[in-house]
């Protein structure tokens, strides 16, 4: 009986060995990944591993949505593992690819604004999420974290906000040429250096 009862011991303290060893090669691979992020570059080891504690950790499968363009935006998602299409609706056309390391919908973090694209899985994929309430949880509790990462945000959204305001100067200008090349009088009888003015032309002109 005890050597039944100490074969059962030891295999119990191996099965919680393992499970141990593999959750800490995830939650190590959960800190690679977040150390990559610009949002927590000055976040050191102790702080990361405290933001661990708030995260949500979501499997998704290939096809399924994450959120939907037009609901309220309550966090932002950071790709574990896997691939994540950006979509416009009701079109579907893909805006970009996103892929281990990405992140997205961190506006929603500050304002609950509504998605303007819809986020689905590309492939099957492991999500890590941090909500707008685990956010002001996280400032009550531990105000210092918390204050880091909302000068990181807004750090980053203002360098965000920068290259959207240079794309739309770029696609103004863009617009303004096109539209000077279009005002352009483009006429068969016109005149050329090689051929002068007609009495027709004269009178089509006048």
């Amino acid at each position: 009986m005890l050597g039944i009862l100490a074969l059962w011991l030891s295999r119990s303290v191996s099965v919680h060995s393992l499970w141990r060893n593999v959750l800490r090669r995830s939650e190590d691979g959960e800190e690679d990944v977040l150390r990559n992020i610009p949002l927590f570059d000055d976040l050191g080891r102790r702080d990361i591993a405290i933001l661990q504690r708030v995260l949500h950790r979501r499997e998704y499968v290939a096809g399924e949505s994450i959120f939907t363009q037009g609901e309220p935006g309550l966090g932002m998602y950071i790709i574990a593992k896997g691939v994540v299409s950006i979509q416009s609706e009701p079109s579907g056309r893909e805006l970009v690819e996103l892929n281990d390391g990405d992140f997205f919908g961190e506006i929603a973090l500050l304002n609950e604004v509504i998605r303007s694209a819809t986020a689905r899985a590309k492939s099957d994929c492991l999500l890590l999420s941090l909500f707008q309430p685990d956010l002001l949880g996280l400032l009550d509790r531990n105000p210092r974290l918390g204050v880091k990462i909302l000068l990181s945000l807004s750090r980053l959204v203002g360098i965000r906000l920068v290259e959207v305001s240079d794309e739309l100067e770029t696609m103004r200008k863009d617009y303004e040429r096109l539209k000077t090349g279009a005002a352009e009088p483009s006429r068969e009888n016109a005149a050329t250096p090689d051929r002068p003015i007609s009495d027709d032309d004269a009178d089509h002109l006048a």
